[in-house]
Parts: C-alpha cells; sequence; structure tokens
C-alpha cells in the first residue's frame, strides 16, 4: 500500500458512507446495488446508550424459524459494535427490512439459545462463521420480536 492510498484512507468518512448506503436501501425497498447487492439487509435504529440520540446502523438481517434477528458480528473485530451496547440499554428499536417498518423489543440471546440460533445463522449465512472464527468473543445473536401495536 502506497503512502498516497493510506493516507485516502485516513480520510474515508465511515458515518457518511453508511447514510449514503441507508439511503440508497430506503430509496430502492431494500435493493442495493455494489458491493451489498443481493444481501438481505436492515436498518436498525437504536437509542444511544450515552448520548439518547438515535442511531441507525445498516446490519445482516436473517429469519431462522420465523424469528427475526441480527448478529453482533463487526465482521469478526474483537469488540461487539456500537448498536449492541445500544440495545442493551435500550432493547426499543426501530427495524426497516426495506419493505416493511416495525418497532422490536431486541432481545440478546444466551447459553444454548443463542448457540442453537447461530448454528442456524451459519448455515444461512457461512461468513457468520468465517467471523466468529476471527475473534475470541462471542459473536451476540440479536432477535427482534415486533412490538404489539395493541399497546
Amino acid at each position: 500500500m502506497t503512502e498516497e492510498q493510506t493516507d485516502s484512507n485516513a480520510d474515508f468518512d465511515v458515518s457518511a458512507f453508511q447514510r449514503q448506503i441507508i439511503s440508497e436501501f430506503r430509496e430502492n425497498h431494500g435493493e442495493l446495488s455494489g458491493m451489498f447487492e443481493g444481501w438481505t439487509l436492515c436498518v436498525l435504529t437504536t437509542v444511544g446508550a450515552k448520548t439518547g440520540l438515535q442511531r441507525e446502523s445498516l446490519l445482516g438481517y436473517m429469519e431462522v424459524d420465523g424469528q427475526p434477528l441480527v448478529v453482533a458480528s463487526a465482521m469478526g473485530a474483537d469488540t461487539n459494535p456500537a448498536w449492541y451496547h445500544n440495545v442493551r440499554k435500550n432493547p426499543e428499536v426501530t427495524v426497516e427490512t426495506g419493505t416493511e417498518t416495525y418497532r422490536a423489543m431486541a432481545t440478546i440471546t444466551t447459553g444454548e439459545v443463542r448457540d442453537a440460533l447461530f448454528a442456524k445463522v451459519v448455515e444461512q449465512d457461512p461468513g457468520m462463521g468465517e467471523y466468529q472464527a476471527k475473534t475470541s468473543r462471542r459473536l451476540p445473536v440479536v432477535t427482534l420480536t415486533r412490538a404489539d401495536d395493541n399497546e
């Protein structure tokens, strides 16, 4: 990698990139082009654990036996992503799939439930197993249970 490439990467604005992808996601009802073409994604809106501000994250979205979920993979990084800390403190979230938007309660699964869900996640997306192999932390599996609109 040349010094010029290193400098250009240092100037890369991840937040701006994510906002651009989220905008495309919304404009095209969940369909994306480029590196995300064909992926099943969602926009998860959380409340910041420290700031109390709404935060949007573009995440891989799966359903296992009809249960919507996301995995706090951070692509195999050694630390959990910020959105995971947000749902630990404020589990009420909004989920946008491209075709629908719904309020949900995010639940961090544990033990045998987590393990069984993660095994099925890896069946659907072997890349998640590769992310798990890259880190010593157990990748959290977070289920998304629709909020009752009749509360």
